[in-house]
């Protein structure tokens, strides 16, 4: 969970100074946007082969390198001279950052028997490193510049790293002799992702995704440039609704676990459509709370439909295929970022968000009719 914590905050503490790194580097929102999507590209890329790494290797040992790898990029992110070794950096934190959650997911299937609560807690640690890394950043960032801001994700790296270390007991891996080529044959890969109890979710984790990546990188932003709060203010709206996503998190899986998968993913589709509604039209004060509860609450699907896939998945093939599941559906939904940035500079922040607000309702109608087949 800690470990998480680390992967989350130094990708979050990016998007309280985009404004300022836009300024420094004289790029446009589409540029950035790229940059970002580039690192939630390499997030999503890197969690196949992590499934494979545990299975060879075990848990514990990619954690670590995930947790230092992360460490080290925030360094060279926030020491980045010119933009396109920024964009570099920020693909290479990404790729170690995703090294991260389906091995810690996988191991947590395999130790609980309520596994969306128990993915629940674990997936809280984002949103908590989302309620603090916007305001540190924001607040660094205002007074010291956006490089401080950047690197103070190195230092939380640190002793987290040391902490795994010292604490996280080794894991036997499951398939240690397996070759690599064995494991990436296309035939068994398609079969995964072309089953019926995958391809529903699968739908939604991507459209899903594709909303939160657009939204983790751009609220702040959006907040500033069409709502006209100041960068602080903006980054403490920010982390107010990553403290929404931690306790949303833990009831979703739980409402998982009692009533069933479908309905809590439904119940979120619906929520996170109705509050990134409210960000665009709510009135003054009352429509940003409203986007910050109801679209906090929305974004935070990820507990429910990842222990769909779990029910889905054998104990054998659960490392490499939860792995390729959530490359799959982050490799897609790692567009928000760029295409948030795109339809803003083109047509605006009210249209950028509410083609947010289409796809998660589009995500409650698959939901609703895959549920009805």
């Amino acid at each position: 969970m800690v470990a998480f914590f680390v992967t989350y905050f130094a990708r979050l503490a990016i998007s309280p100074v985009v404004p300022l790194v836009v300024s420094e580097f004289a790029i446009s929102n589409t540029a950035i946007g790229l940059a970002l999507s580039g690192m939630w590209l390499a997030y999503g890329l890197s969690q196949f082969p992590s499934g494979i790494l545990a299975d060879r290797v075990g848990e514990r040992r990619v954690i670590l390198v995930a947790v230092g790898g992360t460490t080290a990029l925030s360094v060279l992110l926030a020491l980045a001279p010119a933009f396109p070794v920024f964009v570099l950096a920020a693909v290479l934190l990404g790729l170690f950052a995703g090294l991260h959650y389906a091995v810690a997911t996988t191991l947590l299937s395999r130790t609980f028997e309520d596994v969306g609560t128990a993915v629940g807690i674990h997936s809280a640690a984002g949103p908590l490193a989302g309620l603090v890394a916007p305001v540190v950043a924001a607040w660094i960032g205002v007074r010291y510049g956006w490089r401080p801001a950047i690197a103070v994700a190195a230092a939380v790296g640190l002793p987290v790293l040391l902490a795994v270390y010292w604490r996280v007991r080794p894991t036997e891996p499951r398939r240690p002799d397996q070759r690599m080529r064995e494991r990436l044959r296309l035939d068994p890969l398609a079969e995964i992702l072309t089953r019926p109890g995958i391809v529903v979710p699968l739908l939604v984790a991507m459209a899903g995704t594709y909303v939160v990546l657009g939204l983790m990188s751009f609220l702040p932003t959006f907040l500033v440039e069409f709502r006209g709060y100041t960068t602080a203010t903006a980054g403490a709206i920010f982390s107010a609704f990553f403290l929404m996503r931690a306790s949303a998190q833990v009831t979703i899986g739980r409402l998982s676990d009692r009533v069933g998968r479908d309905a809590a993913i439904a119940l979120a589709m619906g929520t996170g459509c109705l509050g990134t509604i409210s960000f665009v039209l709510g009135p003054g004060t009352a429509g940003v709370a409203g986007g910050v509860l109801l679209a906090g609450f929305g974004s935070s699907f990820f507990s429910a439909v990842d222990s769909r896939f779990m029910d889905v998945l054998g104990d054998a093939e659960r490392g490499a295929g939860f792995g390729l599941v959530r490359t799959a559906y982050t490799v897609v939904g790692s567009a928000g970022s760029v295409g948030v940035g795109l339809a803003a500079d083109l047509f605006g922040w009210g249209v950028s968000l509410s083609i947010l607000a289409g796809l998660f309702g589009i995500a409650l109608v698959i939901v609703l009719v895959g549920h009805v087949r």
